[in-house]
């Protein structure tokens, strides 16, 4: 079975081990009289997965642009190319011209330098997290962490500020109130302990009403490094996002280090930016913990076509026109018995800007269409609201409205 022209391609592709257990499976299947000899091998090749591997891609109707459980920002097609390149052998840390070993990843730092010329140097790692992790263990291993009690956030799956910032060995410190802080309270509390400041940009809620915080220019008057989180990765002022603190206004208002998320508003593959002073920079990236966080040549690769494409995915969701997606909508329910059009808001998703709207429109359809999207190939993750499914288009590649509109009527048809 293995030798048949009908598998060559699935084991060059899955490997013998994978292509052989979906032939026991099928001989089984031909023992017990389910299925004819002959057509052993084309059940095979039909049953076996696309690529080797588990991940499935998604449709994402959801309306939210920057959704954690959907791997946040898809990356542009100049850095999908990008990955690809560095898939194999590459010059990651190696100079083709002297032969001799070179700084890792050094174009993607300059591009991330040019993005951000407040940046005296700038530094990659794994995640946000750990761009937070490095900068206040090796500014404050040992020492005290002062940090607002407005900005102890919890963000996804249980990750809390205070945990990871205890880990590092340094002492956390709160300081105000939780919707009230001063720079008062800030230089109360400071001392011959004290390591730095941390600055974190509560991303994923809002505290409204009678309130109170210092910003990253007054906290720089007070003589120890800030380390200003501003977590959703917006490098630059943003229109859009007015509401949303970024690295460049962050490291021009005095912070010593800036760290954000590369896979967020920035739209490339998850990393950890860390940008700031050329001394503290090149402090973090001295530190033993710097080579444990480090990116591999993929995720180096994808954040330098990142930073040099003209747009990304990301980008465009955020900025979608209504009139097209109502369009589109139209569209895709003219096609559907029963569908509807309804207005519908995106969000920004991935803890940034939270509360702020993304006009459009989606097509509804009943609840019960929801579970049986997802189990579909393409996979289609709906949002359900007010007992409907809705298909918001916003996250949608107009190209791939006809897998919706086919996804849509094979479970019309299972009904």
């Amino acid at each position: 079975m293995l030798a048949d022209p009908a598998l060559a391609d699935a084991l060059q592709r899955l490997g013998r081990a994978v292509v052989k257990a979906e032939v026991a499976r099928q001989q089984d299947r031909v023992r017990r009289g389910e299925l004819p000899p002959e057509a052993c091998a084309a059940a095979v090749a039909r049953a076996l997965p696309g690529a080797a591997t588990t991940l499935h891609r998604v449709l994402n109707a959801t309306g939210v642009v920057l959704h954690t459980n959907l791997g946040r920002a898809p990356l542009a097609p100049s850095a999908v190319a990008a990955v690809a390149t560095a898939a194999g052998y590459t010059d990651v840390e190696f100079d083709l011209e002297t032969g001799a070993r070179a700084r890792r990843g050094r174009a993607t730092l300059a591009a991330l330098r040019q993005a951000v010329p407040h940046a005296d140097d700038v530094l990659v790692v794994n995640n946000g997290a750990a761009a937070l992790l490095l900068a206040t263990t090796a500014l404050a291993a040992g020492r005290e962490v002062l940090v607002s009690r407005g900005e102890m956030v919890e963000i996804g799956d249980g990750f809390r500020l205070p945990e990871l910032i205890t880990s590092t060995g340094a002492t956390l410190r709160e300081v105000g109130t939780t919707n009230r802080t001063s720079l008062r309270d800030y230089a109360g509390a400071m001392g011959d302990r004290t390591g730095c400041i941390l600055k974190v940009h509560p991303s994923n809620f809002r505290i409204e009403g009678f309130t109170r915080s210092v910003d990253v220019a007054d906290l720089a008057t007070l003589g120890v490094p800030v380390v200003a989180d501003v977590g959703s990765g917006l490098l630059a002022p943003d229109p859009l996002l007015p509401d949303e603190p970024d690295a460049a206004r962050a490291l021009k208002a005095g912070a010593a280090v800036v760290t954000c998320s590369g896979d967020k508003l920035l739209g490339g593959p998850q990393a950890g930016l860390v940008l700031g002073s050329a001394a503290v920079v090149e402090r973090l990236r001295r530190h033993p913990l710097a080579r444990a966080l480090r990116v591999d040549k993929t995720t180096l690769a994808a954040l330098e076509a990142t930073l040099l494409a003209a747009t990304t995915p990301t980008w465009q969701a955020l900025r979608a026109d209504p009139v097209r997606l109502r369009q589109r909508a139209e569209a895709l329910a003219a096609a559907l018995p029963g569908a509807e059009v309804v207005p519908s808001d995106g969000a920004v998703g991935g803890g940034g800007a939270p509360g702020l709207r993304l006009p459009g429109w989606a097509v509804a359809l009943p609840e019960a269409y929801a579970a049986p999207l997802r189990a579909g190939e393409p996979p289609v993750v709906a949002r359900v609201e007010h007992g409907r499914t809705l298909l918001d288009l916003r996250c949608v590649p107009e190209g791939d409205d006809p897998l919706l509109v086919q996804a849509v009527r094979a479970v019309g048809r299972g009904a």
